[in-house]
């Protein structure tokens, strides 16, 4: 279909929408099949709606979606002034590659290219690794029956869920294939189910069956009584997210790359052959940029003139139980997925925590992982509505994240369009983590056509050994530990039963934990029943001790988000003052 060809269907479309006021929408089809949108809609669903109309149209490749509504600013790159304050801080480093994002897609990129001989840095804004998408993932490597046939989703779907049983014995990170189960109550889901199947078998996904209740609930007795029929994918497991991500991380550390935290992207700018990529601590020089920048990845394409796709926001919530439920399921449950998600549902983690969600809303904002009412009516109705035997009241914590989708609901893996030596991996929502192995690989397909002849590094590693323990380890091993470091010794978590000498080896780590948070997700030190309400003062002491700063400088997350008030000490020394001064002494 041509120009006018493509923009007369949009045109069309809208019409038949009229509350959307077609009047005020503009359309424009630009190079390689992308439609660019302009003008103003009433609210941020319509935003989202039309820039959905407009990738459904025949031929359109891609949305650049620029309407506004009230309210809401756009978000663009960093002002000519914060990219000047950049570039003045002068070179850090010439490298091969520089990888912005270090969540679980840009590390598992990281570690795949790694093997070869490219010198890579990766740059993360935040604090840790794991800290935005990633961290709010449920952890469940879908099986691949959902995603449109002949998508990327698809492809990289069920390859990278195949991937995994070799990623985890080469990088020991805990996976637990236990299956999934999509439930139907009536004549209705049973629709949905059949479409599914067929779309499961379309796609490869092996083991895919169409059950009754019955034998559903032979294999998950849990399964809720109402459920009539079921979608049986066997092949579907689940990971920690950032074990799985520090797992990657410190493989492709051994094999030379490099992860700089707390350095946030302002400016890409091209000087022959090559790209200075300008940060807030300075100017990297490299060949290639891998743009794996998350629910910002849109913005870093802006950086150099690419309007090919556009990241709109979807929240979600996750809520987790405590272990006295272990086991009470094993696999995952959803209903028929309908609209844009897969709607979640109840399932474990590898840790044995009942976990249900994620909900998923449409929002504007990108850092929005606020928790709301509609949430919480979502996840538990619907949690209690396919499963039995968990008390509401054993519920630990809740927490949202938030994906970065684009308006084809579909991955963009490939060179930029009109810059050469930019790879885009945007667009990496669900089912991202389950594609990530397989993502990987495909970078690397992409790097050996930008590079022929690209060579292996001779003595590259795979294998990444685990951390150690207590918690898993049997009482001779303990034993063991214990006389080894007398660290191991001392429980600091007695929830998660974690000891000071694992706080200590993550916070000197190969990817250093050097916040409460990232403390956290190396060793589980406050993820238990109080929710850090006995080890935090304990873990927040040991920070400070081996990072040799004030108690009062240790933080939850980074910059700003300070555990202790250092007030609250000069306020107590105040009335301190005062009082010896109305005692009248000195």
């Amino acid at each position: 279909m041509d120009t006018a060809g493509v923009i007369e269907a949009f045109e069309k479309v809208l019409e038949s929408n009229p509350d959307l006021s077609p009047q005020l929408i503009r359309a424009a089809l630009l190079d390689h099949g992308v439609i660019e949108l302009s003008g103003q809609v009433q609210s941020w669903d319509d935003v989202v709606r039309v820039g959905h109309l407009a990738a459904g149209v025949q031929g359109v490749q891609g949305v650049c979606n620029n309407l506004r509504t009230p309210g809401v600013e756009p978000v663009g790159p960093p002002g000519a002034a914060r990219v000047a304050a950049g570039r003045s801080k002068g070179s850090i480093c010439e490298t091969d590659v520089v990888i912005i994002g270090a969540g679980v897609t840009g590390c598992a990129v990281a570690r795949e290219l790694s093997q070869f001989k490219l010198n890579t840095v990766v740059l993360e804004r935040a604090s840790d690794i794991c800290e935005g998408t990633t961290k709010g993932n449920n952890g469940m490597v879908h099986s691949g029956y959902d995603s449109k046939p002949g998508s990327l989703k698809a492809l990289l779907n069920v390859r990278g869920n195949f991937m995994y049983t070799q990623w985890a014995e080469e990088l020991e990170f805990s996976l637990e294939r236990t299956g999934s189960f999509v439930l139907g109550f009536d004549d209705e889901d049973l629709e949905y189910l059949e479409r599914y199947y067929e779309r499961g078998v379309r796609n490869g996904v092996p083991g895919i069956e169409l059950l009754s209740g019955e034998q559903a609930r032979a294999i998950e007795p849990a399964i809720s009584p109402d459920a009539t029929a079921a979608l049986w994918t066997p092949s579907a497991a689940y990971v920690e997210p950032y074990d799985l991500s520090l797992a990657l991380a410190e493989n492709a550390v051994a094999n030379g790359a490099q992860f700089m935290l707390n350095t946030e992207v302002l400016g890409l700018e091209q000087d022959g052959q090559s790209w200075s990529v300008i940060s807030s601590h300075g100017v990297l020089r490299c060949r290639y940029v891998v743009n794996a920048a998350g629910v910002y990845a849109d913005i870093v394409a802006r950086m150099v003139g690419d309007k090919s796709f556009t990241i709109h926001p979807r929240k979600g919530m996750l809520a987790i139980f405590d272990r006295i439920h272990r086991d009470r399921l094993r696999s995952f449950l959803g209903t028929a997925p309908k609209g844009h998600t897969k709607g979640g549902g109840p399932m474990q983690t590898p840790e044995g925590n009942p976990l249900w969600g994620p909900s998923a809303w449409e929002v504007a904002d990108r850092e929005d992982v606020s928790v709301e009412a509609r949430d919480f009516e979502f996840v538990l109705s619907k949690g209690q509505r396919l499963a039995a035997g968990v008390e509401l009241n054993s519920m630990i914590t809740y927490f949202s994240g938030v994906r970065a989708c684009t308006y084809t609901e579909d991955f963009v893996i490939r060179p930029s369009w009109n810059a050469a030596g930019i790879v885009h991996v945007a667009g990496i929502q669900s089912p991202g983590l389950a594609s990530a192995p397989a993502i990987a690989e495909r970078v690397v397909q992409i790097f050996q056509e930008l590079e022929p002849g690209l060579m292996r590094r001779p003595k590259a590693v795979r294998q990444r050994r685990a951390a150690r323990t207590f918690r898993h380890a049997t009482p001779q091993q303990q034993a063991e530990l214990w006389r080894e470091n007398a660290q191991f010794g001392h429980v600091v978590c007695r929830c998660e039963t974690v000891t000071e000498a694992e706080v200590v080896e993550a916070v000197h780590g190969v990817i250093p934990a050097h916040t409460m948070d990232a403390v956290k997700r190396r060793t589980r030190a406050g993820m238990g029943r109080c929710q850090g309400g006995f080890c935090g003062p304990r873990v927040l002491g040991i920070l400070a001790r081996e990072l040799h700063i004030d108690p009062s400088e240790v933080t939850k997350k980074g910059a700003g988000s300070y555990i202790l008030d250092s007030r609250l000490e000069s306020r107590t020394h105040m009335q301190s003052d005062e009082k010896e001064a109305e005692s009248g002494t000195t």
